[in-house]
């Protein structure tokens, strides 16, 4: 889905009232989508064509409020309004559908939470394997202990890595019903 993500407007200085922008969105080099902004007081107006399943094009203009926060070391923080029916959560991002609203309108799960047990150690014990400095991959022999970290964060993080690894190939095992000695 399409991302509006409002930290990039404000970093971009895009939210200065009376500034009217376009945004694109890219693949392979070439323009798959686009929308024309205009910042207000408050709110920013969203004017884009919207088509579901091969329908006729629909001209879409709405408006999405904006909350600013303070931030505790100073500054202000800004946020969009979701503006779905009955929603107006306070959020970082929108995502575009027919109508740009949040993850939980769109109904949007993260990766992670789609993840099976077995794909979240593989996850585990490459993000260990990555701190280690070990080349990426559960398949992939072990490296050394790095330089300057003391064995016993070495031995724990081993210890971790290889508890990572074997609940990855134990699940892969089982989803594949395997019968492999050694593994839980």
């Amino acid at each position: 889905m399409r991302r509006l993500d409002i930290r990039r407007l404000q970093r971009d200085g895009l939210l200065k009232p009376g500034r009217a922008f376009g945004w694109q969105w890219t693949g392979n080099g070439a323009e798959v989508a686009s929308i024309q902004m205009r910042t207000e007081v408050d709110r920013v107006m969203l004017s884009y064509r919207s088509r579901s399943n091969g329908s006729e094009w629909q001209a879409m203009e709405y408006p999405v409020a904006l909350e600013w926060t303070l931030c505790h070391l100073g500054g202000r923080r800004v946020w969009f309004r979701c503006p779905a029916s009955g929603c107006g959560r306070r959020v970082a991002i929108l995502f575009g559908g027919a109508i740009f609203a949040c993850r939980h309108c769109h109904r949007l799960a993260y990766p992670c939470q789609r993840e099976t047990d077995d794909d979240r150690a593989a996850r585990r014990a490459d993000t260990i394997r990555r701190r280690l400095g070990w080349e990426p991959g559960i398949l992939n022999g072990e490296g050394g202990k790095p330089r300057g970290m003391h064995w016993r964060t070495f031995e724990r993080l081993r210890a971790e890595h290889d508890a990572n690894v074997n609940a990855s190939l134990l699940g892969i095992a089982r989803r594949f019903r395997l019968n492999i000695p050694g593994l839980g």
